[in-house]
């Protein structure tokens, strides 16, 4: 079996040029106190050798990775997508790598996830809260060792870490007044855990639109799902068989909307005629459904620019991530067909 070749050091390159190491790792970075034909022959020499620059090394003797960890609930999200997006665009540009970990909705492998990115020595933490997490102590050894944390749009709202969200409760308020605007009186919710931030505060303000506007609240009327392709399926046939039919539905995942929305339409239902129907997060698909889905723009890589950019400048002493609690991102209600009850035949 072939022995693996040793790695190629500045040392080799120093002794291939009778130069000394200080002179060849200078001419490796472009440092201008080297000659420049110097440093063209140290990089041509590099290049022969097959030198590769040791980042962990050099990283480890600087007490930095320039790596940051982020932590996410799921992948298989158009939300997710364009939250990364926003935070490769501004860690990239700030020269640092990512480690994504996601966590399959499961406390425990948040923890474990927490624990394992502690261990690679991160430099900083961008973190979305699983539906069952309650506690916030896996995060306790990043305050310990003074490792910034920053956590975006399943947060954890009691306490003082530092967090990127939308307002959750104007946008339920305002998804449900619009529907009650439109004419409807029997609204019914689908959303997830009410455990968690975001759905807690849209649940309520749906709670309270309909107070405002004296509509009674019906608990039967609040459907709490895993918002997957199931749960819109399953939804659309819970609205079927109450009785009376609901004339509204909001429904807080814009994927679940569109199932359910087709669901209906399979048994017979009109949209927006029969049920005037609200989605949230402005996903491709609600311009792909007929009729296109109102929706709230939940813009992901708004929140992803904004949480990178504020650990970038917190990990490089521009500003300080502490002074901050909550920043809130705007978001707006889109009114498509899928609501529009009134004028509709």
């Amino acid at each position: 079996m072939m022995k693996p070749k040793k790695d190629i050091t500045i040392y080799d390159i120093a002794r291939k040029l009778s130069l000394s190491s200080a002179t060849v790792s200078r001419g490796l970075q472009n440092h201008p106190a080297i000659n420049k034909n110097t440093r063209k022959k140290i990089q041509e020499a590099a290049r022969q050798l097959g030198y590769r620059h040791n980042n962990f090394a050099s990283n480890l003797r600087k007490q930095k990775t320039n790596t940051i960890g982020v932590m996410i609930h799921e992948l298989n999200s158009n939300f997710i997508t364009s939250v990364l997006a926003g935070i490769e665009k501004v860690t990239t540009e700030a020269g640092y790598d990512l480690i994504i970990a996601h966590s399959s909705e499961r406390y425990e492998k948040e923890a474990a996830n927490a624990l394992n990115l502690f261990h690679k020595r991160v430099d900083g933490l961008i973190a979305s809260l699983a539906f069952d997490t309650t506690n916030l102590e896996h995060f306790l050894p990043y305050e310990e060792k003074g490792i910034p944390v920053i956590f975006f749009d399943r947060v954890e709202e009691q306490g003082d870490s530092t967090k990127v969200i939308i307002d959750n409760y104007a946008c339920g308020y305002q998804a449900t007044r619009h529907l009650i605007e439109q004419g409807c009186e029997r609204i019914v919710m689908v959303t997830a855990s009410l455990q968690r931030n975001v759905y807690a505060q849209r649940h309520r303000g749906y709670e309270h639109a309909l107070r405002d506007n004296n509509i009674p609240y019906n608990k039967d009327l609040v459907l709490i799902k895993d918002l997957s392709e199931q749960c819109g399926v399953e939804a659309a046939l819970q609205i079927i068989s109450m009785n009376p039919m609901p004339d509204g539905a909001f429904i807080t995942n814009d994927f679940s909307a569109a199932v359910c929305m087709q669901t209906l339409k399979e048994h017979g239902i009109r949209i927006p005629q029969d049920i005037a129907v609200v989605g949230f997060n402005n996903d491709a698909i609600s311009k792909l459904v007929e009729p296109q889905l109102t929706t709230i723009d939940y813009p992901g890589m708004d929140m992803g620019e904004i949480a990178a950019r504020n650990l970038v400048n917190h990990l490089k002493g521009v500003s300080n991530i502490k002074t901050t609690n909550t920043i809130i991102v705007n978001s707006e209600l889109i009114v498509r067909k899928s609501s529009l009850k009134r004028g509709s035949k």
